[in-house]
């Protein structure tokens, strides 16, 4: 618990107010060391290529980053956030520059305006901050490494939500905001309603055009700038109420440009995304949404008439039947993704401030929902990093953590910039944060818990209400150390209302295991207490939770899943340090099945399963009962549509704010199908919903780079290998093995540098077939290892191969193989393979799996490396796990997840390609972001 704590107690910082301030506690760091002394430091470099043509976009070399960071997370690091030109002494190259421009200014400004009790507190403070960066516990949104601290506008927000009034002026000033919104890299949406109708007269007589002709040109700016190569792409919502008469000519806008779509493609235009054509098409920039009241949704669910009233006096122009404007929706939506839908009276019902007005628009996607004119800054939790060795949560350190971040955004307002005067009015009265999480999926997953059940919705819905509990409680000690938000005193009654709404959905948590049970009682006792110090003082945030798509900033802390979506699939695609990369499979999946019960060497046959097929279908040994906890978002076991939408509306009640995310639907869903998920959504209290239904669009991300390639004829260099021989006099090594009860022997001899030169099987009888086939397999292997093949190469096309004699050996290193290939290709990896090479394929011995057990890593420790002293002194850190996976090569075609997922299952998956490097993205909540270099289509 955080207290305040009088300026008599302690030595007083320079400008605490009223002799007050926060006192803060040491969670993770230790008095007198510094985080970054933690920790070891590395040197890499960084060069980052365009996968279609191969040239180089990017290359900075000896960057610093600690030796845990993934070569993703480096590369993503360096090229999006490191600030100053490439090639000048002022281009920064270490993390720790970054870490400490941002932080430094953070604490910095909250010394200035009075928030820590003495200056002791405000090191912790900036320690604390430095450590879960550092070790990627948590992250700021994307604007906050780009700009705070460099001589730029101090943008903090990556959220943002403009008006539009029914005057010319307004329209024109709307195209001017976003424009400058867009440029400083980040999204707004707005609510075109109050722009009257083209069924309304002018003032001069003439008919109104309308909001979806003004929809065009906001739509060209936002391309012109997206083409015009900023941060990121420009990111915007348009949303229309239902009630607007000219709300089917805006249900049907994007459905009727991919319908021109299909027509040109046909008569040969380059429509694919990024293609010469596609810019002729327009409303392409902008997600889309109705704003549908309970009202419209009754009418619907009672099949009656619905009113469409005027703009300018409310009067009734036209009746429609509700079922058929539904319908228009839904059938629109199937055709190409648009419109999403948003939830009017339940996000009302939930806002904190409605005497300062209504809630009408949303960020561009879906999360940030309050006043107009207003702004979010983000930041989003590592779920996985507070999982136990013992697979319990962290309930303690989660709360510490909370608390420090929810502090941090809310000093970030004391200091930012904003785009326009009335956003930082607006933002600064209301102080809206936007604190979530990521990983949930890998966590779920774990824990043994499957995405769509009742234990995973019970958990999610646990750690998101402590979340949400302990960042208003958090809110409310800010408020009686350095007073409530501007707006609060006329909505106070209001914003009691929704804490009590929210501890009341907490109380009806139904839980059903003792890890959701010890969260439960957290977020209880922290409901209590935000209650009780909220009555006294108020709060400091008018919001304080959401769940952003956490694309960059997701790859950025090395997690798995973003946001709240599940696993995308059981494989990964992992970058190697110095080139190259590895198709493994996640690091959640043996840490799963031992929590369902299974043993080693079942693990490493189910892993090597999942390795080859890319899905749990079939594998030796699994129980069908426990399919569903790997079950993904694509491939054999696809969470359905619903499945999404349980989930979101089992954490919606323990959120200030609403969910970035799309449910995906397979190519055969039907109109009516995804109007039962729109009608499901406003029953099961969500504030808002997408959906996506695969192939729906034509323009597909396909690279015409790759094609032109392939068809250039290659310089070709003839290249002949030579023979090295082994010695006459040579070391070898003879191993009796017995694999499913069948027998024989290996000699393996080397040459004296210690690299394996030949092999000799002998099986069965002499002169029998198996002996003579064994003979001449040896023959062509050792042949090609003395011509230089590599052993790794025939160990990763040898091990994992399936036929009969199978099954138990009597070599306590190999306990199981799948064939004798497998044993014996496995049998020399252990033995002339180096530790981090065959760990990259699974390949352990039993000394080393027993290490992993106690210690958590496969890893030796030598007594040389092991600093007693520095280990007494230092606050103990999580290690990152050694890989304990099937590994082998990615195909050389594959540069991202998605495709590789795409490779292994047959299928294409519906996501753009990235524009800086030309692979697949992958989805992150209702957007997409690149593994490669981290650019987004529009979130944080």
């Amino acid at each position: 618990m955080t207290e305040t704590v009088s300026g008599a107690d302690r030595r007083p910082s320079r400008s605490a107010r009223n002799g007050k301030g926060l006192r803060i506690e040491r969670v993770y760091t230790t008095p007198g060391v510094h985080p970054y002394d933690q920790v070891k430091w590395e040197r890499r470099d960084v060069v980052m290529t365009n996968w279609r043509d191969g040239s180089v976009n990017f290359e900075q070399r000896g960057v610093e980053f600690p030796d845990f960071w993934s070569v993703n997370a480096v590369n993503i690091v360096t090229t999006k956030y490191f600030r100053g030109a490439l090639g000048t002494p002022q281009r920064e190259w270490s993390l720790k520059q970054v870490i400490d421009r941002v932080v430094k200014t953070y604490r910095r400004a909250g010394e200035e305006h009075g928030y820590f009790a003495t200056l002791e507190d405000a090191e912790i403070f900036e320690h604390e901050l430095i450590y879960a960066l550092l070790h990627q516990i948590f992250s700021f949104n994307s604007p906050v490494w780009f700009n705070v601290g460099t001589k730029s506008p101090q943008q903090v927000s990556a959220c943002f939500i403009l008006s539009v009034d029914d005057t010319m002026e307004s329209i024109l000033n709307w195209y001017r905001e976003e424009g400058l919104i867009f440029k400083g890299g980040s999204g707004a949406g707005v609510n075109l309603s109050r722009i009257r109708s083209s069924k309304e007269l002018l003032s001069s007589g003439g008919n109104a055009s309308g909001p979806v002709s003004f929809m065009r040109g906001a739509d060209a700016s936002a391309g012109t700038i997206k083409s015009g190569g900023a941060t990121r792409r420009a990111a915007k919502m348009v949303v229309l109420d239902v009630d607007h008469p000219d709300i089917e000519e805006f249900i049907e806008t994007k459905a009727r440009e991919e319908r021109k779509i299909r027509v040109l493609r046909d008569a040969g235009f380059d429509m694919d995304l990024g293609g010469k054509d596609i810019v002729s098409v327009q409303y392409q920039n902008a997600n889309n949404s109705v704003r549908v009241s309970d009202e419209f949704m009754r009418a619907v669910e009672n099949d009656e008439e619905f009113e469409l009233r005027a703009r300018t006096t409310g009067e009734v122009i036209e009746k429609v039947r509700a079922r058929d404007l539904f319908r228009k929706m839904a059938q629109a939506a199937w055709e190409c993704a648009d419109p999403g839908i948003q939830y009017d009276d339940t996000i009302n019902d939930w806002h904190t401030c409605p005497e300062s007005g209504r809630i009408t628009a949303s960020n561009p996607c879906s999360e940030y929902v309050h006043l107009d004119n207003s702004s979010c800054n983000l930041a989003s939790l590592n779920l996985l990093k507070f999982l136990r060795d013992d697979d319990t949560f962290d309930v303690e350190k989660f709360i510490k953590v909370t608390e420090l971040v929810i502090t941090a955004m809310d000093i970030s307002i004391c200091f930012a910039d904003f785009p326009t005067e009335k956003i930082a009015e607006t933002t600064r009265a209301y102080r809206q944060l936007g604190i979530g999480y990521a990983n949930l999926g890998a966590l779920l997953m774990a824990t043994g818990h499957a995405y769509d059940s009742e234990g995973g919705r019970s958990l999610a819905a646990a750690i998101t209400s402590l979340m949400t509990a302990t960042a208003y409680r958090r809110s409310a000690e800010l408020a009686a150390v350095v007073g409530p938000y501007d707006g609060y005193a006329r909505n106070a009654e209001a914003h009691k209302r929704v804490i009590r709404k929210h501890a009341a959905a907490n109380d009806n948590l139904r839980v059903l295991d003792d890890m959701d049970k010890a969260i439960h009682a957290a977020a209880t006792k922290q409901w209590q207490e935000c209650l009780k110090i909220g009555e006294k003082h108020g709060w400091r945030n008018a919001q304080a939770s959401l769940l952003a798509p956490t694309g960059t900033i997701g790859l950025m802390m090395d997690c798995d899943t973003t946001g709240i979506e599940p696993d995308l699939a059981l494989v990964k695609f992992k970058k190697l340090v110095g080139g190259g990369s590895l198709q493994i499979v996640n690091n959640t999946v043996p840490r799963a099945l031992k929590k369902l019960g299974y043993q080693q060497e079942q693990i490493e046959a189910i892993v090597e399963y999942i390795s080859e097929h890319g899905h749990v279908v079939g594998a030796p040994g699994l129980k069908q009962e426990h399919y569903e906890v790997f079950d993904c978002a694509m491939g054999e076991r696809a969470i359905e549509p619903m499945g999404h939408v349980r989930m979101m509306a089992a954490v919606q009640p323990f959120l200030s704010g609403a969910i970035s995310k799309t449910v995906n639907m397979p190519e055969s869903a039907t109109v009516e199908d995804i109007e039962k998920i729109y009608f499901e959504g406003w029953k099961l209290g969500l504030k808002a919903l997408a959906i996506y239904r695969d192939n729906c669009k034509v323009g597909q991300p396909l690279s015409d780079a790759k094609a032109k390639k392939a068809s250039e004829p290659e310089k070709t260099v003839e290249y002949r290998p030579v023979r090295r021989r082994l010695p006459k006099d040579r070391p070898g090594k003879t191993t009796s093995f017995s694999v499913g009860g069948a027998e024989g022997y290996m000699t393996a001899n080397s040459y004296p540098d210690n690299g394996l030169g030949e092999i000799f099987l002998k099986m069965s009888k002499q002169g029998s077939t198996l002996a003579g086939m064994m003979d001449a397999f040896s023959i062509a292997v050792s042949i090609g290892l003395q011509y230089g093949v590599p052993l790794e190469t025939y160990v990763s096309k040898f091990t994992n191969m399936r036929f009969e004699p199978a099954g138990l050996t009597d070599d306590p290193d190999i306990r199981i193989a799948q064939s004798i290939m497998d044993y014996i290709f496995r049998r020399l990896a252990l033995d002339y393979l180096p530790f981090e090479t065959r760990a990259a394929f699974g390949i352990y011995t039993a000394e080393e799996r027993a290490r992993q057990l106690e210690t958590g890593s496969y890893e030796p420790v030598s007594e040389e490396d092991l600093d007693i002293e520095a280990l007494a002194q230092s606050a103990p850190r999580e290690e990152k796990p050694a890989e304990q996976k099937a590994a082998k090569p990615a195909p050389q075609q594959v540069g991202s997840l998605t495709e590789l997922v795409e490779a292994q299952q047959g299928r294409s998956a519906d996501a753009p390609l990235c524009f800086s490097c030309g692979i697949k993205m992958r989805p992150a909540g209702s957007c997409y972001v690149c593994e490669g270099c981290g650019s987004t289509s529009g979130c944080s």
